[in-house]
């Protein structure tokens, strides 16, 4: 009975583990790494006095892993990597659901963190954990299905089959789309990091809030296409996967330009 218990308590974690995580570890590293790529000398030098010599990538998938430290702060923080509205929303009714959302959901936690890491004075251990939720929480809010709908869990109840693999929606753009790559996250991030200047200006020309509504909409075309097709190959890998890609690019840049204006003082 004992072993039986212990089993459910496991998949009801395992299951909390992942409608809240996203990108999985190899696409949250990719982002990190990127970002990495483009911080300022100062930056790297005061972001160097808080984690020492260890790469941004090695941090990126700590705001996950907590889900499991018997810390009541560490482990409560789930409803921080996503956020929830209506669908096929303006920009404006948008900005106005985020305005009105919860305290604890991927906006305002993400603001919350930026603001405090700003404070130079708290403890190191403050002082990290603030940077390794930065890291995290920019790279969810450019993966679509974490800015998407509650009545489905963000895609978890969208039950799909990704090359006759039975999974859901959110798994597909979690994992399964960066993964069929074959890349390591260090290959990943070169082969993707090879834009023009102007191109990255344009990426890091605009704020937050219009980050999360670009995944909005993407989310809302992800909807739109598994409404009509749940057994998704390579025709899906053919539509999605440079958009995907654009994603992890974008979030590798703004990452960047969120550090360098946190660290690069």
């Amino acid at each position: 009975m004992k072993n039986l218990l212990k089993l459910a308590l496991f998949c009801m974690l395992l299951l909390q583990y992942e409608w809240a995580s996203a990108w999985g570890t190899t696409g949250h590293r990719v982002i990190a790494e990127i970002a990495e790529n483009h911080l300022n000398k100062k930056a790297k030098k005061n972001i160097q006095k808080i984690i020492g010599n260890q790469k941004l990538a090695y941090w990126s998938n700590w705001a996950d892993f907590i889900k499991s430290d018997p810390d009541p702060a560490l482990n409560s923080t789930g409803s921080s990597h996503f956020i929830n509205t209506a669908a096929n929303l303006s920009f404006d009714d948008f900005t106005l659901a985020l305005t009105n959302s919860p305290a604890n959901n991927l906006y305002k936690s993400y603001l919350r963190i930026k603001e405090n890491a700003k404070q130079k004075n708290h403890p190191l251990k403050e002082q990290q954990q603030d940077l390794y939720f930065i890291i995290h929480l920019l790279a969810d809010a450019h993966q679509p299905m974490h800015v998407s709908r509650a009545e489905d869990l963000g895609g978890n109840k969208i039950n799909v089959d990704f090359f006759g693999k039975k999974g859901n929606i959110h798994r597909v753009w979690d994992s399964d789309l960066v993964d069929n790559e074959k890349y390591s996250y260090t290959e990943y991030a070169r082969v993707l990091d090879i834009y023009d200047a102007s191109t990255y200006k344009n990426y890091a020309s605009t704020n937050f809030e219009q980050w999360l509504f670009e995944s909005h909409q993407l989310a809302n075309v992800i909807y739109a296409d598994v409404a009509q097709n749940t057994d998704l190959r390579y025709e899906y890998i053919y539509q999605f996967k440079y958009k995907m890609e654009e994603c992890l690019l974008k979030g590798g840049i703004r990452l960047a330009k969120e550090l360098n204006e946190i660290y690069g003082y």
